[in-house]
């Protein structure tokens, strides 16, 4: 019989019973691990609910609930991390934030927290221009070749993708699974990198799924994981964006596979850059068609029919290259670097092993693609462009757009997340494109009427003339640029990037200013009494000034517009017999038509017919007033005014300074020996000559040296050690000044100088060689400071005050769009001498068309970057009043002189060319101008020696009713200049052949239709 049992008491039963519970909930507990791992159910219903609180919104105006990115690759690249600073500087050029998104509340919370801005990313974005009919004039997209779905991707591509990445990311048993997390492959890096902090040092692998690996190339630092908090802060990040959908993320995880398949990173190639994708990297590292590939890897495993063999070939040896590129993901640059071949081939065939074995693949696939060679270009292919006249617009809004946003790259520039909208018309400027580069072929010339009098000649070769073409719009708050484009297939703007002698046009600056200072004279004078008029005393060659005020005693009508049109009325003669002494020289003009020498002309008939002595004249009379309100025009009448010395100095160091730079410029880079020979070439040997040459190269060394020196250079000479010993006493540096060594030697004294100097001072730059030369240059000058040279420094006076003359004209001229910093100080301004661009004078034109408003030239309108993202940010060309530079009733007088040239003048063949649709002529204008640049060298005695033509333009700046202006211009360059006689008939001709591509802008003002319809477009898009 068994001992007596005890008895079960209380205390027992409550012991069981709690044991069981805790294992019940131990169960419990462990059964809700084990379902979460595998469905992830309750991570769906929280994270999702997260998950649908992060939204952003367009809205009106700056935003202030914004987070902008960290300097991950993605955004970079893409230009979100910089946003900040590119807005900053865009505001500080004229453009302002007119719409920008908002971030959820939620959303701003986890950016704060550190999470990655969770939205919905752009696997392939970069620069978008538009046309202002919103046309496309330019796209770059990055990565180029992309697949464009889920479906779009191979099957076989996704099923090796995920074998080797991600095995479980694409089960549909599981529609709430968490992408970011894969449980065994986590636990397993875990457990390794463990063993390491013990001292394992073997390579572990990662736990990170697909959806991480996008973060980490993406946002994090560098593209890398540094560190167990950069890890969580992906795994976070991922999660959240994978149930941005709801609680079903299946959607999402493919397109978890197409992202990575388009984006995954894969090295950079020398001649393409940073490749990125697999369709990018097909191309990059084997040259394939992503098209191609793609079909090819869409094929049936076992094709049967003729070709079939090949075609298992084909697709097999694309799988490969395909495959090569998903396992070098790892460590791209190592295993797609130079050298690495062997490698990744030994890489890739091991995986078609394990992907056979584990049926993946078929073996039939694995078996050719391990037969197939995996050999990479030695350079990537070279993409087909078109030819540059068809990128003339785009190339130079990159261009703008690269100046407006600090890029400097155009590499970087095509990678934005950014869209433009330009003031570009397309249409025309396809339209003008084609026909300039038609133009090349003789009869496409001779159809548009380029062959006649004063064009181009029987014979001509029009391939080797550039022809260039302008046109903006006026707009309300900038000139808009329509149409830029020419014949040119080549970078450089001819434009915008040279100084050329563009001829006559410059009677229109001529013309500005002259009627300006007319303008200016009024204001003065026209509210004074007749008293007051008659005691004023014009300086005696001042004879603007001297006028007006005859005109203001005399006038019926003292307003502005008739004193205008009355200066439009003066006479000068076209009188060619004149010697005008004007850019420290005397100087003689000739004019176009030898019928002219005998007329006398208005302003108005001068500037129609564009005679060239009467701007001459003309300009005389504006730097002779000019130089009248100088202070310095009262040295010439008093020689015992201290500021004469101060004048004479100036003038000095300028003549100088510009004898020495062109010096410089002769004996730069020559060794000691070719100086020397150079410097003595043309000098008449004597004794004396050679001592005084002698006493400024070698002013420290004696006797003997000297003595060598002459018995090198006047062989067959002898002279006693007396003799030299007098030489150089008497020649040498320490008895005989500079400026008299160069009268003795019969050599300018600064070029004995600098030879000097650069034998002691070898590679001298010319700064260094201006400082070093300041006293020599006033001793050399030393005579004119003589008061019996009285003559003589009131021509160097004068010099200098008409070189200030012209710096005042070119400040005004500057004032009105004039390029360049400097004017050549000759009355030949007036015709062309001081050079000029085309677009400086399409921006004198817009002066006149707007009425004396300046407004900046623009070709960009809008920007918008990071479309559709929580970064999203308009701006917008700010509202401008414009400058006002010139009277209006100076504009209107001159506008009416530009029309006159073409109703009775130069551009006569314009003539009612434009009408629009109802049958009116649109009123045309312009100044016509032909430049013919010349290198020419002169002899010892100031004969003409040779000629060599440097380049010859024809131009034409106009107005086409009263929106439209710009330039049109003919160009040819040496060796082929001097073989043309062609005039500014040319452009003229030629705009007259472009007229019917215009027609349609200037008839219906298109564009501004298309801008308002832009505008409501935007605003319809704001608050999505």
């Amino acid at each position: 019989m068994d001992a007596q049992a005890k008895p079960v008491t209380r205390k027992h039963w409550v012991r069981l019973l709690s044991i069981g519970l805790v294992a019940t909930a131990v169960g419990a507990l462990v059964a809700l691990i084990v379902d979460e791992v595998q469905t992830s159910r309750l991570q769906a219903r929280l994270i999702s609910r997260l998950s649908g609180e992060l939204k952003h919104t367009l809205e009106l105006g700056p935003s202030d609930a914004i987070r902008y990115p960290g300097d991950g690759p993605y955004d970079a690249r893409l230009g979100y991390h910089q946003l900040p600073g590119l807005i900053e500087r865009l505001s500080a050029q004229q453009f302002d934030v007119t719409a920008q998104a908002r971030m959820s509340a939620r959303q701003i919370a986890l950016r704060d927290q550190g999470l990655f801005t969770i939205y919905a990313e752009k696997d392939q974005a970069g620069l978008t221009l538009r046309d202002c009919r919103n046309a496309p004039l330019y796209s770059a997209r990055y990565p180029k070749r992309v697949f464009e779905g889920f479906d779009a991707v191979p099957p076989l591509l996704v099923a090796s993708l995920l074998f080797i990445e991600n095995r479980e990311l694409l089960d549909a048993d599981r529609p709430t699974l968490n992408p970011a997390v894969e449980w065994a492959r986590l636990g397993k890096a875990v457990g390794e990198q463990a063993l390491r902090l013990v001292g394992d040092d073997h390579r572990t692998p990662g736990g990170s799924t697909l959806a991480t690996q996008l973060e980490k190339y993406r946002h994090s630092p560098d593209g890398r994981t540094d560190s167990a908090a950069e890890k969580l802060r992906q795994m976070a990040s991922a999660s959240l964006r994978a149930y941005l959908d709801g609680e079903n993320t299946l959607p999402r995880r493919r397109q978890i596979v197409v992202n990575y398949l388009n984006t995954v990173p894969l090295a950079a190639r020398p001649g393409f850059g940073e490749v990125n994708g697999m369709g990018d990297g097909l191309w990059a590292w084997y040259g394939r068609d992503f098209d191609e590939v793609t079909a090819l890897l869409s094929q049936a495993d076992d094709p049967a029919g003729p070709g079939a063999f090949e075609q298992r070939q084909r697709k097999a040896a694309a799988f490969k290259q395909a495959l090569s590129l998903m396992v070098a993901q790892r460590r791209p640059s190592h295993y797609l670097g130079a050298g690495s071949d062997g490698s990744l081939a030994d890489l890739t065939n091991s995986y078609l092993r394990v992907m056979a074995e584990a049926g993946v693949i078929p073996a039939a696939l694995r078996d050719a693609a391990l037969a197939a060679p995996l050999k990479r270009l030695p350079n990537p292919p070279r993409e087909t462009m078109a030819p540059f006249t068809e990128r003339k617009a785009s190339t130079a809004l990159r261009s703008r757009l690269s100046n407006l946003l600090g890029v400097p790259r155009a590499y970087d520039l095509d990678r934005l997340d950014l869209s433009v909208d330009s003031t570009l018309d397309g249409a025309t400027q396809q339209a003008l494109t084609r026909t300039l580069v038609s133009l090349r072929e003789p009869e496409a010339a001779r159809a548009a009427g380029l062959y006649g009098h004063h064009l181009l000649k029987p014979g001509d070769d029009p391939s080797k003339l550039q022809f260039s073409f302008t046109l903006y719009e006026r707009g309300e708050r900038a000139n808009l640029l329509r149409a830029q484009t020419d014949n040119v297939d080549q970078p450089f703007d001819i434009n915008e990037g040279a100084r050329l002698d563009l001829g006559s046009t410059a009677k229109l600056r001529t013309l500005v200013s002259y009627l300006e200072l007319v303008a200016q004279l009024h204001e003065r004078w026209s509210g004074l009494d007749r008293t007051a008029l008659l005691a004023l005393k014009p300086v005696d060659n001042d004879n603007l000034a001297r006028w007006a005020r005859n005109h203001l005693l005399g006038a019926a009508d003292k307003s502005l517009p008739a004193m205008l049109e009355a200066a439009m009325l003066r006479t000068y003669s076209a009188d060619p017999g004149e010697s005008f002494f004007t850019g420290g020289g005397v100087h003689t003009f000739v004019n176009f038509d030898p019928e002219d020498n005998f007329r006398v002309l208005t302003v108005r008939e001068s500037f129609r017919r564009s005679v060239n002595l009467p701007f001459i004249r003309i300009m005389r009379d504006v730097v002779r007033h000019v130089l009248a309100q100088s202070p310095g025009a009262a040295l010439l009448s008093n020689p015992a005014d201290p500021a004469r010395r101060e004048y004479l100095a100036r003038f000095a160091d300028r003549e100088g300074s510009q004898f020495l730079t062109s010096f410089h410029t002769k004996y730069r880079g020559l060794t000691r020996e070719q100086a020397e020979d150079l410097l003595l070439r043309d000098l008449r040997a004597t004794p004396p000559r050679l001592a005084a040459v002698f006493g400024v190269l070698e002013p420290t060394s004696g006797v003997d040296a000297l003595g060598a020196f002459l018995a090198r250079r006047l062989p067959g000479t002898r002279l006693t050690p007396a003799a030299v010993q007098s030489l150089l006493d008497k020649y040498g540096a320490q008895n005989m000044s500079l400026e008299d060594q160069g009268y003795v030697a019969g050599i300018h004294p600064l070029e004995l100088w600098l030879v000097g100097h650069l034998r002691q001072n070898p590679g001298a730059r010319l700064p260094a060689v201006l400082a070093a030369s300041k006293d020599e240059r006033q001793r050399v000058y030393g005579w004119i400071f003589r008061t019996r040279h009285k003559q003589a420094q009131d021509v160097r006076i004068r010099q200098l005050l008409e070189f200030e003359a012209f710096a005042t004209i070119q400040r005004s001229w500057q004032r009105l769009g004039y390029p360049f910093g400097s004017l050549t100080p000759s009355y030949a301004t007036a015709l062309g001498a001081s050079g000029d661009r085309p677009a400086a004078l399409a921006e004198l034109m817009g002066i006149i068309v707007n009425q004396g408003m300046r407004l900046p030239a623009s070709r960009i309108e809008s920007l918008a970057f990071a479309t559709d993202t929580p970064y999203e940010t308009h701006l917008t060309r700010r509202a401008g009043a414009g400058e006002r530079v010139l009277p209006a009733e100076v504009t209107l007088t001159v506008r009416r002189a530009l029309t006159d040239v073409v109703a009775s003048g130069t551009a006569g063949r314009l003539r009612g060319s434009l009408v629009r649709s109802d049958g009116s002529a649109v009123e045309i204008g312009g100044k016509t101008g032909t430049g013919d640049h010349r290198y020419d060298v002169y002899g010892p005695r100031g004969q003409l020696i040779s000629t060599r033509v440097v380049n010859r333009t024809a131009t034409f700046v106009f107005l086409i009713g009263e929106r439209y202006f710009g330039t049109v211009m003919v160009y040819a360059h040496a060796p082929h200049a001097e073989k043309y006689k062609f005039t500014s008939a040319l452009p003229t001709q030629l705009l007259k052949s472009l007229v019917p591509m215009l027609k349609p802008l200037v008839d219906n003002d298109a564009c501004s239709a298309a801008a308002d319809d832009a505008t409501q477009r935007a605003s319809a898009g704001v608050g999505r």
